[in-house]
């Protein structure tokens, strides 16, 4: 089960909206097939694993990362593949969070008379998917934000000058992050600044489905002529404005704009937006913003995990923050934040925190 997880992981950046499986076909204590998913729309793990398998995948147990899927999609039920390669017994690591298949899949491989067994190193599994269950269960996507800041906690300087706070290496890391993710969220106030691009640019990461770009932005202050337009991949508008013409020139540069619910404050509404990410199957949202989106997602409890690429210099006071909150009077009401990783990347330290 811990190779299959390792052949899921090669799945991370082309998979999505799919889960990342592995499956491993053993046969009299052999290894006799690999496999996992590559692309949505195409092989699932299973069947790429008994097709490597061949006739040794009669009688032999089938090591799946994640419950066999049970119903016809853009391709077959992966359980009846197991069952007529003559799969003797399933070892699957996590249920399937997805309603057409939780428990089903399982329960059909069993009636069938295969042997099933769940739950091998299912805190692992659900790890690798962590965005596809938030999306499935939860109805939102997994919402995480990136942060490069200094030592005493700054995003940019007074000025609003902040290139290159991280250095080549952590840099590089961040494009991970953006390959692995369904889309990157930011604000106009961002685009308006930094005209950021927003997109993978690394050639070395294999098979990589260019995330979607998403902006919100109330007013419809987004340039036609924004560098992130002329980009592979598309780009997502979200605004509250009723503004044909201002809608129009956007659509002719090659966005998508749709309107989106209001709140309070008149911006677009976060958890609205969130919602109809997930109906677009957006597993995981990269936020790469200001202090403002960043303050709001926190304050409305929409973040889920901090990554912070931090770096051994001092801006001094008077620089820009990594959240705009409301001040707190009490110690009580503070946020706080689990420390799930700590990793060097190059001269930065980078910190990872569930919210």
């Amino acid at each position: 089960m811990a190779r299959a997880l390792q052949l899921a992981r090669r799945g991370a950046y082309s998979a999505k909206p799919n889960p990342v499986v592995g499956c491993v076909v053993v046969n009299d204590g052999a290894v006799v097939g690999e496999g996992w998913h590559e692309t949505a729309g195409q092989a699932h793990a299973e069947v790429n694993a008994l097709a490597a398998a061949g006739e040794q995948a009669q009688g032999a147990t089938a090591y799946v990362t994640l419950e066999p899927c049970c119903y016809v999609g853009r391709t077959g039920a992966c359980t009846e593949a197991l069952k007529a390669a003559g799969i003797a017994r399933v070892v699957y690591a996590s249920e399937d969070s997805n309603p057409k298949v939780a428990g089903k899949g399982a329960a059909w491989l069993a009636e069938q008379g295969i042997a099933v067994e769940g739950g091998l190193l299912a805190d692992e599994a659900q790890a690798q998917n962590r965005g596809f269950r938030c999306r499935t269960l939860q109805g939102k996507p997994l919402v995480r934000t990136k942060i490069a800041t200094s030592l005493d906690g700054y995003t940019a300087l007074a000025n609003g000058e902040s290139q290159w706070i991280s250095g080549e290496a952590a840099r590089a890391d961040v494009q991970k992050l953006r390959a692995a993710s369904g889309a990157i969220l930011t604000g106009v106030g961002t685009v308006l600044a930094d005209n950021p691009s927003l997109n993978v640019r690394r050639d070395d990461l294999g098979l990589v489905k260019q995330p979607l770009r998403v902006v919100l932005d109330t007013h419809l202050r987004m340039p036609a002529d924004a560098k992130m337009l002329g980009l592979d991949g598309e780009t997502l508008i979200l605004t509250v404005a009723d503004e044909p013409e201002k809608a129009a020139a956007l659509a002719a540069a090659g966005a998508q704009v749709k309107r989106v619910a209001v709140c309070d404050d008149g911006f677009v509404e976060l958890g609205a937006a969130l919602e109809l990410l997930a109906q677009l199957e957006i597993n995981d949202v990269l936020v790469e913003a200001g202090a403002e989106l960043n303050g709001s997602l926190l304050n409305k409890g929409l973040l889920d995990e901090v990554v912070m690429y931090q770096t051994a210099h001092v801006f001094g006071s008077g620089a820009q923050p990594m959240f705009a909150v409301p001040e707190l009077q009490s110690m009580e009401n503070r946020w706080s934040f689990t420390l799930t990783d700590v990793r060097k990347v190059g001269d930065d330290l980078k910190l990872t925190y569930k919210v």
